[in-house]
């Protein structure tokens, strides 16, 4: 008896993504630290050469699929950046999005230690001595594909990444590809 050879689900090619994420990332790098939170639609260089045809020359055209940021810069993070995050709808021609933020953190030995109060908590891990700050770039596509890349400023040489990087944040991004009704 012959056996049917067993059928996995595609796996998505993020390579296109973590391509338009590392240009993201140094772009806002460029400014320095201590910025606001920064919002990207993330489309493909044909689509956007196709809507905006006088950019040809001045954006990359590596490859028509290849991603291309366009900083939303209308984009203002709240106190609570996931329901800010749950306003936004794309247009179709927007095949992704990403954010880059700062953010401080502890080591896990500390959590015992952070007040319940989410103000009180920002508080305590600003004003620690063992804080880490950290950038981290984390992007989507509309089939689900994500990946995040992070930047200590203890470390600026290095940039981590990772598909679940920042999971929380990724499916924040996520939903703003959910449909209207």
């Amino acid at each position: 008896m012959k056996e049917t050879p067993r059928r996995f689900p595609p796996v998505a090619d993020s390579s296109r993504l973590i391509a338009c994420l590392m240009d993201v990332e140094r772009h806002v790098s460029s400014a320095g630290w201590d910025q606001p939170a920064r919002l990207f639609a993330l489309v493909t260089t044909g689509t956007l050469l196709e809507v905006e045809p006088q950019l040809r020359g001045r954006v990359p055209e590596t490859a028509p699929d290849a991603l291309t940021a366009i900083e939303q810069d209308e984009f203002h993070a709240t106190d609570n950046l996931f329901e800010r995050l749950h306003t936004i709808f794309w247009p179709d021609t927007v095949e992704g999005c990403a954010i880059a933020l700062e953010r401080a953190f502890l080591p896990p030995k500390f959590e015992a230690d952070l007040p319940e109060d989410p103000d009180a908590a920002a508080e305590f891990v600003a004003k620690h001595p063992e804080k880490t700050d950290v950038r981290v770039v984390v992007g989507v596509l509309r089939d689900g594909t994500k990946h995040g890349l992070a930047r200590l400023v203890s470390d600026p040489d290095d940039l981590l990444g990772a598909e679940d990087l920042v999971p929380g944040l990724a499916e924040g991004l996520l939903d703003t590809f959910r449909s209207e009704d």
